[in-house]
């Protein structure tokens, strides 16, 4: 009898292994859920951190799973395509898309764009005692989805739990996200007024930027490719996380990156993270891209002062 695990479960899933199934059959399969109570081994839930979330299609599939913490969530309605993938050993996971709309409801709204974005960016976040943290936080992962699939998924599941808040989510997360500051700070600066962000259009994320014949002659190099990239304005936003190695080499070569995007007509803004935890460094960096887009900022209105500490509470921990 197979399990299908969901929620918070199916995305510690999602964060520990990213490799996706090979075989078509397993992939994105339409499956009946549960009816009646399913016989599972007991060993299979240690992969997971209890609460284990489950999902079934019947109250009378309801078990006791006797010492295992489980939380189990009643889904009657078919399933179409693309909500379980299966992964072997009796276990159907949500996909990364149906993750998503099933964590609508467990998470905030900035938290679930910081999903979306984990979910379509090249990085991923720890679940809870990970084991060989990398000193920096997170994990280099490939993505598991990418906005044009989490929209189409969340076309057919009108009426399903969280979906307006996903979709309403959704509009407001990019692909190809490096790393969780580097979300952040895209959050920060695309978001509209009326959720704390300054409103600017959005960037297109690790963009790579092909240098001119001339330029990769001077340069020696073939591409550059910015963090945060405005093609209409010509503008790429920079994160840098590392201030604390300014050697001489470190100092020469940003000179020279900056040197040759400048060269294309670029215009850079370099983001510290000093200056991203700190609201009036980040007012001053907002003036400075506003000024170089020329758009004129109205953020002053209204009670966007509020908002941009509600958001920078959830997002920074700070206001």
């Amino acid at each position: 009898m197979e399990l299908f695990i969901s929620h918070q479960s199916a995305l510690e899933h999602w964060r520990k292994s990213r490799i996706l199934p090979t075989n078509r059959k397993d992939w994105r399969c339409m499956v009946k859920l549960p009816n009646s109570p399913s016989e599972i081994d007991p060993s299979i839930f240690s992969a997971f951190i209890p609460p284990i979330h489950v999902m079934i299609g019947s109250r009378g599939a309801r078990r006791d799973f006797n010492m295992i913490e489980i939380k189990q969530h009643l889904y009657s309605c078919g399933t179409p395509i693309g909500c379980f993938v299966n992964v072997g050993e009796g276990l159907m996971i949500s996909t990364p898309e149906f993750c998503f709309l099933q964590m609508a409801n467990q998470l905030s709204l900035p938290s679930l764009m910081e999903l979306g974005y984990e979910f379509c960016g090249v990085y991923s976040l720890p679940n809870a005692g990970e084991l060989n943290m990398p000193e920096r936080g997170f994990f280099n992962r490939m993505p598991v989805t990418n906005v044009k699939k989490l929209s189409a998924f969340l076309d057919n599941m009108s009426g399903f739990a969280g979906h307006k808040k996903a979709v309403r989510a959704l509009r407001y997360v990019r692909d190809k996200s490096a790393s969780p500051m580097e979300t952040k700070l895209a959050m920060i600066l695309t978001l509209p007024y009326m959720l704390g962000g300054y409103g600017f259009n959005m960037f297109e994320l690790n963009k790579r930027i092909v240098l001119s014949k001339i330029a990769r002659k001077h340069f020696n190099k073939e591409y550059y490719v910015c963090d945060m990239f405005w093609p209409e304005k010509k503008i790429a936003v920079e994160y840098d996380s590392d201030q604390q190695h300014t050697g001489s080499d470190r100092i020469a070569s940003d000179s020279i990156r900056r040197n040759a995007l400048e060269s294309l007509g670029i215009k850079v803004v370099i983001v510290t993270k000093q200056q991203l935890y700190s609201s009036v460094e980040m007012e001053i960096v907002a003036r400075v891209i506003a000024k170089r887009a020329n758009k004129r900022l109205f953020h002053t209105k209204n009670n966007f002062a509020d908002e941009r500490n509600e958001l920078r509470k959830q997002l920074l921990g700070v206001y």
